[in-house]
């Protein structure tokens, strides 16, 4: 299949909406499926994203403790426009120009070819299971006040084994269970701290919110934590072969997936820091609970603690799908083995979830601050290759069709990547030696890993294939002419 070039210039829409142009050439082209597994709907669609990037307030406790409560609750305003708008923006653009499984993989082979392509797979899926082993530590962090021998020793690394464990199960099971369950949890996990806001509104001191100690704050982990609850929007992109009508979904979810992470991370840390006198060593993860119990009583407590189990089971749930079906996608297009390709009778792929699933038991011994750190090195690099992809592929290709286009042409685009590429640059230069030193062996390994894979390939150790139902991608393909 060829790209057709439109002959008429684009007219830019706004996020959310759609500008009705036949999508020819990338079409709606599916990914290889084993059986009719139903594709995924807006609702779903924007609890997954909410998932990939957030699951509600549980995580961001550490800006209150690095900064104090002005600069945090700037942090959640500010943040979003610099980073999160953009990157939701550009994932809208991509992912609807290329709406197949491996997302951002293919949007960076399309641009820069398989080598990179292939790096950047490499670091977003290295960096996504770095992450999802975040989701088993914070689980049990709300969970040990309850139930002390979960803070340490065997009980604790027998319940993260157990948890990978039922939630493996939850993501081989299939995608649309993943995304109603994502609905099911986030409902679930944001409506305690609407109860929690109500009971807090006489107590509500607003001088509070103002307190602020530039000399005092702890620029690395404010950064980092920011980052790190405010990134991930491009992770859904995996996924867009099994989204229905992408196209016309995609956009609309991400725009509304934006406004609920925000309001999620604004109102409960507003609540938090005008109802309580300020502690900021107090402020570490799980410290929404205490204040809770502060606020609310036991049952509140309780409920919180709920509640921030599920997000977690939900975070885990969506980062996984995401990994396992980027591996997938990669298969596809040739750049792994085909057996990642290959998928289970519920239509998940299955050896994509059993890798994920391997990496997050072998990270999780890592601390929540080495973990955080480490993810967002890595993180930043796919990025940077991102945003290059997406400006050349707007100097090449300015006619190629887009079903959502971001306004103001390849000056809008190039200016709109400037503030998140001074954001990477600021998160890389607050890297610790430690965390610069693994994730820099770990970009190492990607780039010596890509020309093994294709030795494999040429003396045919391994049977690689790429798709015949999906279009041509290479820069020598019709994209670029």
């Amino acid at each position: 299949m060829k790209l057709r070039v439109s002959a008429h210039r684009e007219t830019a829409i706004p996020m959310g909406d759609f500008n009705g142009a036949e999508y020819i050439g990338i079409n709606e082209v599916p990914s290889p499926r084993a059986n009719n597994a139903r594709k995924v709907s807006v609702v779903p669609l924007v609890f997954l994203i909410f998932y990939e990037v957030s699951g509600g307030p549980f995580g961001v406790e550490d800006t209150v403790q690095a900064a104090g409560p002005l600069l945090a609750l700037l942090g959640f305003l500010i943040f979003p426009f610099i980073w999160s708008i953009p990157e939701a923006l550009i994932t809208a653009e991509m992912g609807t120009m290329f709406p197949e499984n491996g997302g951002y993989v293919v949007w960076v082979s399309s641009a820069l070819g398989p080598y990179w392509g292939f790096q950047q797979g490499w670091m977003k899926w290295l960096s996504g299971v770095i992450d999802n082993a975040l989701y088993p530590v914070m689980f049990l962090d709300y969970l040990k006040s309850a139930i002390p021998a979960l803070g340490g020793g065997l009980p604790r690394t027998i319940a993260v084994l157990a948890l990978t464990v039922v939630l493996t199960f939850m993501n081989y099971r299939g995608l649309t269970i993943v995304g109603w369950a994502a609905v099911s949890l986030g409902i679930l996990s944001i409506l305690p701290f609407v109860v929690m806001g109500l009971i807090s509104i006489p107590k509500l001191r607003p001088e509070r919110w103002l307190v602020a100690d530039v000399r005092s704050v702890d620029w690395n982990l404010y950064l980092n934590t920011l980052f790190w609850n405010l990134n991930y929007w491009d992770s859904i992109s995996t996924l867009a072969g099994e989204v229905h009508n992408p196209k016309k979904t995609l956009p609309k979810a991400l725009f509304y997936a934006v406004i609920l992470v925000v309001l999620s991370y604004f109102f409960p840390l507003l609540i938090g820091t005008g109802a309580v006198p300020l502690q900021r060593d107090l402020w570490t993860d799980g410290y929404f609970s205490d204040i809770a119990k502060m606020l609310g009583g036991v049952w509140l407590r309780v409920w919180i603690q709920g509640a921030a189990a599920m997000s977690n089971m939900g975070m885990f749930v969506a980062e996984m799908s995401s990994d396992s079906f980027q591996l997938l996608g990669m298969a596809e297009r040739g750049m792994l083995p085909e057996f990642f390709a290959k998928r289970s009778r519920y239509g998940t792929p299955l050896f994509g979830i059993l890798f994920s699933a391997s990496g997050v038991v072998l990270l999780s011994w890592l601390s929540f601050q080495e973990i955080v750190a480490a993810e967002n090195f890595l993180y930043c690099f796919g990025m940077i290759l991102e945003f290059i992809a997406f400006v050349w592929l707007r100097i090449k290709c300015p006619n190629a069709q887009r079903p959502f286009k971001i306004p103001g042409g390849t000056v809008g685009a190039i200016l709109l990547c400037i503030p998140p590429a001074i954001l990477i640059c600021v998160v890389l230069a607050f890297s610790s030696i430690k965390v610069m030193v693994v994730s820099l062996i770990a970009v190492a390994i990607g780039l010596v890993m890509q020309p093994c894979l294709k030795f494999i390939e040429k003396k045919r150790w391994l049977k690689f294939s790429v798709s015949s139902d999906l279009p041509d991608i290479t820069t020598h393909g019709s994209l670029l002419h």
